[in-house]
């Protein structure tokens, strides 16, 4: 029985198979959100170990009680709600809040000009300080929304809230950033 053959199960049919003793078919499971955990995280906590940790571990803990997920057939909301959970508490450790923000700033240089490459890598650090420095919920909303290109509805899904208050989150995430990434009159760019 090898692993690739669950490529075209379901995720309900995936679990279902998983807890009756095909385990090697979470490995499936795994790669279908892997990828959108891992961006959700890096957005959360700012550090790429960090993130790779939080959703290891994450799957580690859905692995492990898996039997409780009531819908199988939504798993991936089922496990983002164990990565968020998880974020959160990694972002409530006090002796954790001090994360270099610049381990994800690295970026590849083009084959553009150097000066180019400055100022991307220079914009790149302020968007991430911007970011964390919004409140936990709206940051979370506005990645959600921004950068993994989640409707309303699936949001008010993930995160149990109502889609107008999280209309609100992401609009007034997008202000805050708006007023942080503007330029300042006081200080106009030489």
């Amino acid at each position: 029985m090898s692993p690739d053959r669950g490529a075209e199960l379901s995720d309900a049919e995936l679990v279902d198979r998983v807890l009756r003793g095909e385990q090697e078919l979470y490995a499936q499971l795994v790669e279908r959100y892997q990828g959108v955990l891992y961006r959700h995280a890096l957005g959360m906590v700012g550090s790429p170990d960090a993130a790779a940790d939080l959703v290891q571990d994450s799957f580690v803990k859905g692995y492990t009680s898996l039997d409780r997920c009531q819908d199988p057939a939504r798993f991936g909301a089922w496990v983002f709600r164990i990565l968020r959970n998880r974020a959160l508490d990694y972002l409530k450790d006090r002796r954790r809040k001090n994360v270099p923000l610049e381990e994800g700033a690295a970026q590849v240089p083009s084959r553009d000009d150097p000066a180019t490459d400055l100022e991307r890598a220079e914009l790149g650090r302020a968007v991430s300080i911007a970011l964390r420095s919004l409140p936990e919920a709206q940051r979370e909303a506005f990645l959600l929304k921004h950068v993994d290109g989640r409707s309303y509805e699936e949001m008010a899904e993930m995160l149990g809230g109502s889609v107008s208050a999280l209309k609100m989150r992401v609009m007034r995430a997008r202000e805050a950033l708006q007023a942080m990434l503007s330029p300042s009159e006081e200080h106009p760019k030489v």
